[in-house]
């Protein structure tokens, strides 16, 4: 429908918890489906990279979520059903505060019930990278953001600073 503009890190419709959408029917839930599939897009286009948006990070207060993983996904409700007890470190970004990379220790492998916007219920299993995004945009969803889970202070960087580091430090991008 139309790109809207992305919250940025401060704003507190971020720390908001969102709520769950009741009504399938009519045009809001569709209409906010078309806005984060647009508004992902043009962060794409604009930045570079980018697979996921959570409806909080565009002002909306549901629990929405849209994915670009080579595959479309728009996920209505997520919730972690399981976790692995394995975890995996990676350095996680965010649309939110996009000159910023944040060192976080999520589960290597998820599994999420969600519904598609008709209000169908699904499972996604997903492990690694998909895992990882996961529980990011529905971290999103309960107001949480990546610096919350931060390994420590320390590990909050500048975007080229990372780059710097990683091409002189053999840091893992």
């Amino acid at each position: 429908m139309a790109v809207q503009e992305i919250l940025r890190l401060g704003h507190p419709g971020l720390r908001e918890v969102c709520a769950p959408v009741s009504r399938f029917r009519g045009d809001s839930l569709a209409r906010l489906v078309a806005d984060l599939r647009d508004t992902l897009a043009d962060f794409r286009l604009r930045n570079g990279f980018g697979r996921g948006i959570a409806a909080p990070q565009i002002g909306s207060g549901q629990r929405v979520v849209f994915l670009n993983v080579g595959t479309e996904i728009p996920l209505v409700n997520p919730r972690i059903r399981r976790r692995s007890r394995t975890r995996m470190t990676l350095w996680d970004d965010c649309f939110s505060f996009p000159d910023l990379v944040v060192k976080v220790r999520r589960h290597l492998r998820v599994e999420v019930d969600y519904q598609d916007p008709a209000g169908h219920p699904h499972t996604l299993r997903a492990e690694g990278a998909l895992a990882e995004l996961l529980q990011h945009e529905i971290d999103h969803l309960d107001g949480i953001l990546a610096i919350d889970r931060a390994v420590d202070s320390r590990h909050i960087l500048y975007r080229d600073e990372w780059l710097k580091l990683g091409e002189t430090k053999g840091l893992p991008l």
